[in-house]
């Protein structure tokens, strides 16, 4: 039977783990409302540049949850699906901001 420090410690890894998802998703959530007001600025524009953005808005939410299904199916980790969906927002926000 393990110690009670091994238990506390093991607790610990837990813990951290989980505040570390909760602070890179809390870091998704600001970054992907900054790509959502940069895209609603450059889609009230309505020229034929806006209307690729949108249709391109909708085939990356679709491609963006394929992977992240296929991802966890594989065994992957919450985490790893955070920090993909980070890397395409601020790809996103890269794009929209030049």
């Amino acid at each position: 039977m393990p110690s009670r420090g091994r238990i506390f410690a093991a607790g610990n890894d837990m813990y951290k783990a989980w505040m570390d998802l909760a602070f890179a998703s809390a870091q998704l959530w600001r970054e992907a409302q900054e790509v959502m007001m940069l895209r609603t600025m450059k889609i009230a524009l309505g020229d034929a540049a806006s209307h690729r953005e949108a249709q391109r808005m909708v085939m990356e939410k679709g491609f963006a949850l394929a992977e992240a299904m296929g991802t966890l199916a594989m065994g992957g980790s919450m985490h790893k699906v955070v920090g993909r969906y980070r890397s395409q927002v601020r790809a996103n926000k890269r794009r929209l901001t030049r």
